[in-house]
């Protein structure tokens, strides 16, 4: 027996709210980047350079923390909504 229409529901709910936290750290990260290279290149930000240098360095540490993050709640996701298809049969 499949598993009812309300949790085949919640779930995809869950894996959309995955998917835009995923895009929310890769907007944060671009963010980091550009705000980074545009301090960097532009002389009358010539005392912020330490920051941009955080921005950048920044950067690929947000994408990695969010990317972990969506595969870490996906995993568990697919794994919860498989273990209760199981019950449901």
């Amino acid at each position: 027996m499949p598993l009812p229409r309300a949790d085949l529901l919640a779930i995809e709910r869950t894996v959309l709210a995955n998917e835009r936290t995923f895009l929310a750290y890769f907007r944060t990260s671009a963010v980091f980047l550009t705000s980074g290279l545009a301090i960097l290149n532009i002389e009358f930000f010539v005392r912020m350079r330490d920051f941009a240098l955080v921005l950048l360095f920044g950067s690929p540490i947000v994408l990695a923390l969010g990317l972990w993050r969506y595969l870490v709640v996906r995993r568990k996701v697919l794994r919860l909504a498989k273990e209760s298809a199981e019950v449901t049969t």
